[in-house]
Parts: C-alpha cells; sequence; structure tokens
C-alpha cells in the first residue's frame, strides 16, 4: 500500500489498516486519528507531528521510527516495539497504552506520559531526560536511564 492509497482510503472513512507494511514511510504532520495499525510495520517511518489520537497501534512495529512531536493522546500501543524511536518533545502521550510495549533505548526526553499506562514496559537504556510521568503507571516496568 502506497502512501496516498492509505490517505486515500483514511479520507473517504476507511480506518482499518492493521497489518501494513508502512517501513520507512514519511507520515509527517498527517492526522490519522482514530486509525487502526495494530500489527503494521512502521519501522524507520518519519511520524514526526502526526496526529494519531485514539489510534490502535497494538503489536505494531516502530523500532527507529521519528515520532517526534507526535499527538498519541489515548492510542493504544500495548505489545508494540519501540525500541530505539525518536519522542522527543512528543506532543501528547498522555491517557496512551504502552502495556508490555518495548522502548529499549528509545529516545523520550521531554514527552508528556501524563496518566499514562506502561505497566510491565521494556524501557531499558531509554532516556527519559525531563519527561513528565505524573500519574504514570510503571508497575513492573524496567528501569531506565535517567541522566
Amino acid at each position: 500500500m502506497t502512501i496516498e492509497e492509505l490517505l486515500e482510503k483514511y479520507a473517504t472513512g476507511v480506518l482499518d489498516f492493521s497489518g501494513a507494511d508502512l517501513a520507512e514511510v514519511n507520515l509527517s504532520g498527517t492526522k490519522l486519528s482514530g486509525v487502526n495499525l495494530s500489527n503494521a510495520n512502521l519501522s524507520v517511518a518519519n511520524l514526526s507531528g502526526i496526529n494519531l489520537a485514539d489510534a490502535n497501534l497494538s503489536y505494531a512495529k516502530l523500532n527507529v521510527a521519528r515520532l517526534s512531536g507526535a499527538n498519541l493522546s489515548g492510542a493504544i500501543l500495548n505489545n508494540s516495539s519501540l525500541n530505539v524511536a525518536n519522542l522527543i518533545r512528543a506532543d501528547d502521550m498522555t491517557r496512551t497504552q504502552l502495556r508490555q510495549a518495548s522502548l529499549i533505548r528509545g529516545e523520550l526526553i521531554r514527552t508528556d506520559f501524563g496518566r499514562t499506562d506502561m505497566c510491565e514496559a521494556n524501557l531499558n537504556s531509554a532516556d527519559l531526560r525531563e519527561a513528565t510521568l505524573r500519574q504514570a503507571n510503571l508497575r513492573r516496568a524496567n528501569s531506565a536511564k535517567r541522566t
């Protein structure tokens, strides 16, 4: 599926793109709120400034993806893989579900994780400098690098 096809279908009301292979795409600044990208491959994708509010990204692969300035408010990323992903200054991660997600070596600098559910998340070597974790659920999440 091309980016153009995805955006055209989304514009007509199609929300289910589960399992889509979108590796290395550039969707920066687009609005895909409420979309279903579960099991999708978005590795090495440029998703800077994207609006994925209330989207389903369960089991999605977002390794080395760029999500700086993204809106992921209320999104579901349970069991997703965001290893080495760039979430620096992600615009809104409040109420996001990251249960059992892998954020190994993720760049989470200055990101607002208020009320985010990160139960059992793998934060090994993640950079959480100046991140907001107010009311975040970190139960059974492993430790992160804090500098």
